[in-house]
């Protein structure tokens, strides 16, 4: 008789196990000691608390006051920090950037996202940080992609590409057409537009007789 018994949940690349310390919340609930994480979990853990992932090729360490959501081969980050120990390629998205490993070799890396802030930490082996329709690329075309080598950390805003508000009143640059008195222009041209187009409705706009 052949048994084939089914494989640990560690062992699957979509699921995996989490660990809590005791002050972890899973899908809106107290997480016990050790249970199952499936795709699409939100995991938040509270101020002194933290929690781990295993999953097949990977460790993660959730840090305190951290809000992420378990996507299998990726983590999505909402606030907080995430420690990674992977041999499988496992990737980090915060709002528009990626961050991944670059090679199948054991990776180790770290990234916080605080204040809209994203700071990325090579530990072992080299990654990629990817920004997602960024405008800031070269007049060749060039891949707006970032390498972080070993040893070496960088940062980035989580809003690739968004153009900055303007803060400066009427004298500085880019702010005039935020302005109310723009406004108040644009309604008056527009008026005078409009009374052009009616005032003179008896007489053609090219008479026939001169």
């Amino acid at each position: 008789m052949i048994v084939i018994a089914p494989p640990s949940l560690a062992q699957i690349t979509d699921r995996g196990l989490i660990y809590s310390d005791g002050g972890v919340w899973l899908n809106g609930s107290v997480a016990p000691a050790v249970t199952a994480i499936f795709p699409d979990s939100l995991v938040q853990t509270q101020a002194g608390h933290s929690a781990k992932i295993d999953v097949d090729g990977s460790a993660v360490l959730i840090a305190p006051e951290t809000v992420m959501q378990f996507q299998g081969a990726e983590l999505a980050l909402d606030h907080g920090n995430l420690k990674l120990d992977t041999a499988r390629e496992m990737k980090v998205l915060i709002g528009c950037i990626t961050v991944s490993p670059i090679t199948s070799d054991r990776t180790q890396y770290d990234v916080t996202d605080v204040d809209g802030r994203v700071k990325v930490v090579a530990i072992k082996n080299d990654v990629k940080i990817h920004l997602h329709g960024s405008i800031q690329r070269s007049k060749q075309g060039a891949s707006s992609d970032l390498i972080v080598h070993e040893g070496e950390q960088a940062t980035r805003s989580e809003h690739c590409g968004a153009p900055a508000r303007p803060t400066q009143g009427l004298n500085g640059n880019g702010a005039a057409l935020d302005s109310p008195w723009a406004w108040g222009l644009g309604l008056v041209a527009a008026g005078v537009i409009a009374c052009f187009g009616l005032c003179h409705g008896d007489d053609p706009v090219s008479p026939s007789k001169p």
